[in-house]
């Protein structure tokens, strides 16, 4: 199976460490998992900085598509399927300059239960679009990343 650890946040950071070291080197962390949404914050620092004293924009992309990839990944495993999962697009809009703590939210885990237990079921491949906000300490929006999911139940070779 893709995923063998149960997942919560605690799990998901580890995970980030071993799979995906620059966003855990970045401060990229899971805060919060649940059915319908996700929330991953970073914090400003000198490892993930710009020359203009904020965020480096790919810091922001990362915590955004780890906002949206752990709900998916909540999802697979909670049907016990065998899925791959792959970004096919995205994109983003910046609005302010990100200082301090960001902290980005996907609330589209009903629509990503749905597309994953149609791909699931269906055998056939699935996208979604699905958001991630992220907003700064005084809860501005500092930045809105969208992503085209694929999705696709593995076969197995004979």
């Amino acid at each position: 199976k893709q995923i063998a650890m149960k997942l919560t946040p605690s799990n998901l950071n580890k995970y980030t460490m071993y799979k995906l070291p620059s966003a855990y080197f970045s401060g990229v962390r899971v805060k919060d998992l649940q059915t319908k949404s996700c929330e991953v914050t970073v914090g400003l620092n000198w490892f993930n900085k710009n020359p203009f004293k904020s965020m480096y924009f790919a810091v922001q992309a990362m915590a955004a598509e780890l906002s949206t990839g752990a709900l998916l990944m909540y999802q697979i495993q909670k049907l016990d399927k065998d899925i791959s999962m792959l970004v096919a697009q995205n994109n983003s809009t910046y609005t302010k300059k990100a200082v301090g703590k960001i902290t980005f939210t996907c609330v589209d885990g009903f629509a990503i239960e749905e597309a994953v237990a149609k791909a699931a079921f269906s055998g056939e491949g699935e996208t979604i679009w699905v958001k991630s906000i992220g907003v700064d300490e005084k809860g501005d929006q500092v930045s809105e990343f969208n992503f085209l999911w694929t999705l696709k139940l593995k076969t197995k070779k004979k």
